[in-house]
C-alpha cells in the first residue's frame, strides 16, 4: 500500500536543475535514506565553464552515494582519491568525522556531453556518525544484476531479491536500479521496514494509484508493495531500517545539533583539509543559515 506520493522539487545547482525528492516536507528519511536528488537528464555544453562545477565543499555523518545514467563526473576528496564515474558505476563515500570532496565536469567541459545521475545520501548510524572517512568505487560484478522476463534490476547497495552487493554499508539498507517492461511487475522487498521506489523515466502504479516519472512513492510498513509499470519505465528502489532522530544542515547530518554547529564552526575557519587534487577553491557556508538544525526521523 502507497503510504504517500512525494513530488520533487526543482532545485539550482548551479549550471543546472536538480529535481529533489528528500528530504522533503511530508518525508524526511526513506530508512536511513536522508537525501535523494535527480540530476538532468541536461546536455551540457561544450566549453562549460568551471563555475558550473561543484566545487570542494564538507560532509560529515553521513555517506554520500552517486549513482550514474549517462556522462562522466570526476571525484575528488580529502584521502586523496580522484575517481571517474560512469554509467552504471557507484560511487561510495563515507563522511564519517568530517570529509571534503569535488565534482568536476570535466568531460562535458572538453567534449560537451550528457549528464544524468541521481546523487542520495544514507545517514550514519549510531555509534558509527565519526568513522574514518573512506571512499569506495564499484562497477561490474560488484553491483549484481538479474533479469526476469520484462524486468532487469542491478543492485547498487545492501541486500534484496537474493542478491547482495559489494558495497560495504552501515546499517540495513537496499537500493537498487530497475528497468521495467509495459505490464512487468516486481514486489519490493519486505524485510526492510521502510521502502520508496522513484520512478525515473515511465509510469507504474500500486494498490490501483498512478505514480508518474519524477515522483517517489513510499510505502506502508509491513504492507505488500507491487509496483507495475504501465509504460516502459526506469525506477530507483530504496529503504532499510530506520536510523533514529537527525539533524541536516547544509550539507551536514548529525544526532545531534551541537556537532552541526561545530563543523560550521570548522568549515568557516578552514580547519576542514580540503582534497589534494583540487584545493584552490571551496564552497563557503551559506551567510544565512538557519538558527538550527532540522530534526529529521
Amino acid at each position: 500500500m502507497i503510504e504517500q506520493v512525494i513530488d520533487q522539487r526543482r532545485r539550482s545547482i548551479g549550471s543546472f536543475e536538480v529535481g529533489r525528492l528528500l528530504p522533503s516536507g511530508r518525508r524526511r528519511l526513506v530508512g536511513p535514506f536522508i537525501f535523494f536528488d535527480h540530476m538532468g537528464p541536461v546536455e551540457l555544453p561544450r566549453g562549460l565553464p568551471r563555475e558550473a562545477d561543484v566545487r570542494p565543499h564538507p560532509h560529515i555523518g553521513l555517506c554520500t552515494v552517486t549513482y550514474v545514467f549517462a556522462g562522466e563526473i570526476v571525484h575528488r576528496d580529502s584521502t586523496a582519491v580522484e575517481q571517474l564515474i560512469r554509467p552504471g558505476e557507484v560511487n561510495w563515500m563515507t563522511a564519517g568525522r568530517g570529509i571534503t570532496h569535488s565534482e568536476r565536469f570535466e568531460r562535458a567541459r572538453r567534449e560537451g556531453g550528457p549528464m544524468h545521475a541521481i546523487q542520495s545520501w544514507v545517514a550514519l548510524p549510531d555509534g558509527e556518525e565519526e568513522i574514518t572517512p573512506a571512499f569506495a568505487h564499484h562497477e561490474g560484478d560488484d553491483l549484481p544484476a538479474h533479469r526476469d522476463g520484462g524486468v532487469w534490476l542491478r543492485l547498487l547497495a545492501g541486500e534484496a531479491f537474493g542478491l547482495r552487493a559489494a558495497v560495504k554499508t552501515h546499517s540495513p539498507l537496499f537500493y537498487a536500479h530497475m528497468a521495467l517492461a509495459s505490464g512487468a511487475r516486481i514486489a519490493l522487498p519486505g524485510e526492510h521496514a521502510e521502502r520508496a521506489a522513484y520512478i525515473v523515466s515511465g509510469t507504474a502504479e500500486a494498490d490501483g494509484r498512478a505514480v508518474s516519472a519524477t515522483q517517489m512513492a513510499v510505502f506502508g510498513r509491513g504492507a505488500q508493495a507491487v509496483l507495475e509499470a504501465t509504460a516502459p519505465s526506469v525506477v530507483m528502489l530504496l529503504g532499510g531500517a530506520p536510523v533514529g532522530e537527525r539533524f541536516i544542515e547544509w550539507n551536514f547530518v548529525s544526532s545531534s545539533r551541537e556537532r552541526i554547529e561545530q563543523a560550521k564552526a570548522d568549515w568557516r575557519a578552514g580547519r576542514m583539509k580540503l582534497p589534494d587534487l583540487d584545493n584552490a577553491e571551496f564552497i563557503p557556508l551559506p551567510p544565512d543559515p538557519p538558527p538550527r538544525a532540522e530534526a529529521m526521523s
